[in-house]
């Protein structure tokens, strides 16, 4: 899963950048407001978490452009904790939740997870459905009964294809959702973990949709049922 960090505090950003990374997420770090305009134009954030004390740009003003333009991505600010007054706007402004720069890193990890499940539209860390879930907490897979836990980039991929029953992601989308920045991808880098995944949870798991690309079968409501699928 592919987090934007906005932060221009070198020891605050790394100290963020190393729990989420710990955490298994995969993390594009940017300094500036400037370089932040163009990355958050990405589709391929699972979230954002921005620094409401920028230099060249304030945070709200970042965030009040991101709710303008229609984005959705679910952003997390963070402010000083004497700034009642930012924590308060940014949230006016369209934030997901506000946090404290100084916040204990499971804290952290915990609202990330309540703003993911949220924006997923489910009340508890697993999304999904009786037949197929997925615990965003203990990042484990659930299918007809049998829970199995799933490595980093075995999460991000299910991740993406649950978050939106019935979606339909391409090869290009799994792979900005999965990788960060600067890091080279091989070519079946995505074939070889979907057959992963296959392999573990049965052919029938994700669905190859001709000339589009993938989807999780279980997550297929009644008019994607009937769509030309094959294994």
């Amino acid at each position: 899963m592919r987090f934007l960090l906005i932060e221009s505090d070198v020891q605050i950003g790394q100290k963020l950048f190393r729990t989420l990374r710990d955490d298994s997420y995969t993390v594009d770090w940017i300094r500036n407001g400037t370089d932040a305009g163009a990355a958050i134009a990405s589709p391929n954030y699972a979230a954002i978490l921005l620094d409401l004390c920028l230099v060249d740009i304030t945070g709200i003003d970042l965030l009040k452009t991101v709710r303008m333009t229609g984005n959705p991505v679910p952003v997390l600010t963070m402010a000083s904790c004497d700034d009642i007054d930012a924590r308060i706007g940014s949230l006016d402004a369209g934030a997901d939740d506000c946090l404290t720069r100084t916040m204990n890193g499971t804290e952290l990890l915990a609202r990330v997870r309540a703003v993911l499940r949220r924006r997923a539209g489910y009340a508890t860390s697993r999304i999904g459905n009786e037949s197929l879930s997925l615990d965003l907490e203990t990042r484990t897979l659930q299918q007809d009964g049998v829970t199995s836990p799933l490595s980093a980039r075995e999460f991000a991929l299910m991740h993406s294809f649950m978050e939106r029953p019935g979606s339909i992601l391409s090869r290009s989308q799994l792979e900005d959702r999965i990788y960060g920045w600067g890091r080279e991808v091989e070519s079946n880098a995505i074939d070889v973990l979907i057959h992963t995944m296959r392999k573990k949870f049965g052919q029938s798991l994700i669905r190859n949709v001709r000339g589009m690309g993938w989807m999780v079968a279980h997550s297929v409501d009644a008019r994607a049922a009937s769509t030309s699928l094959r294994h």
